[in-house]
């Protein structure tokens, strides 16, 4: 056994550990904590297996921008943690829980262990059009051609989801702007890494938007990148949240989605139908596509962790 399959091993049974720990936890925060960590141990084993694609993504939303969610969320259960317990489960609930927890894991490891050989892939003939897009990242060709429409309705997704959440404030504060991520007033660290951090993080997230076509990287773990700089800036409060009813911040919002749809249904003047990109521009429309969609998924993602407007418009 190499010195890789040791650390391999170890790095499997630290995920199962502190996944154990996840569920086990009775604190709703010392949970979030753990959900964190798994997601960041999660980010190691996709890099491992070379998915890098998804590691960089896991490691952005998986870990932070879900992260902070279930923080806020915790913090806010924190009162009725204490006080309320006739909504616990009893012992055995959680008993048929572990049993039906096993159960699936070992069905899945059978389904696993039982199958015969490499299974049915696309792989071999999504590489072999790779060129016809100019492009060297089949993960990308996947996203934004082969599959294109769902790429673009994932972000529409994106927009509702953002909309649902504003329409979750209150009347007086509707086009306002989110309250403050921290209640008390930031640490000097904390300030001061964002200060400096972002103009790292910004230059790091337009490398990995642009060289998405050709290595791992692309539109979305751009913009997740550009979010957590939004949101570092924010927890640090050297800018106020922006108010939701700004003109500015919603063709920001919008901005990926119609380019998306817009230049879908170009292709029906310029290739062979709606989303169909001409051989000879077929790289340079696609990394237009990403740009704005990175521009719209930076500011979808902070808005999403900010939560409903809770100040009137012009008090932010």
């Amino acid at each position: 056994m190499t010195v890789l399959d040791l650390l391999d091993t170890g790095l499997a049974v630290l995920v199962l550990a502190v996944a154990a720990w996840t569920i086990v936890a009775r604190s709703n925060f010392a949970a979030v904590i753990g959900f964190m960590t798994y997601g960041l141990l999660l980010s190691l084993v996709w890099a491992r297996i070379a998915a890098l694609d998804v590691a960089i993504t896991e490691a952005a939303i998986g870990s932070g921008v879900t992260g902070l969610l279930l923080i806020g969320a915790a913090v806010r259960l924190r009162a009725l943690e204490k006080s309320d317990t006739a909504g616990q489960v009893g012992g055995l609930g959680r008993v048929g829980a572990a049993v039906l927890s096993v159960l699936v894991v070992v069905a899945l490891a059978a389904v696993f262990l039982s199958a015969e050989g490499q299974g049915p892939s696309l792989a071999p003939e999504a590489a072999r059009h790779l060129p016809q897009f100019g492009l060297g990242n089949p993960i990308t060709a996947v996203l934004m051609a082969y599959r294109a429409i769902d790429t673009m309705l994932e972000k529409v997704v994106l927009i509702l989801a953002v909309i649902g959440v504003w329409s979750l404030a209150p009347d007086g504060a509707w086009g306002g702007a989110p309250a403050n991520l921290s209640l008390a007033e930031p640490d000097p660290a904390l300030v001061y890494l964002a200060r400096v951090l972002p103009p790292f993080g910004i230059v790091v997230s337009i490398y990995i938007a642009w060289v998405g076509a050709s290595e791992p990287g692309g539109a979305f773990q751009g913009g997740a990148l550009l979010a957590a700089m939004a949101l570092v800036v924010l927890m640090a409060r050297l800018a106020p949240a922006p108010e939701v009813g700004r003109l500015w911040l919603r063709l920001v919002i919008v901005s990926g989605p119609v380019t998306f749809l817009a230049v879908g249904l170009l292709g029906f003047a310029i290739a062979t139908g709606f989303l169909a990109y001409p051989t000879a521009y077929a790289k340079a429309l696609i990394l237009f596509i990403e740009a704005f969609m990175v521009l719209s998924i930076a500011a979808m993602l902070p808005l999403l962790v900010l939560g409903p407007p809770k100040v009137p418009g012009g008090r932010a």
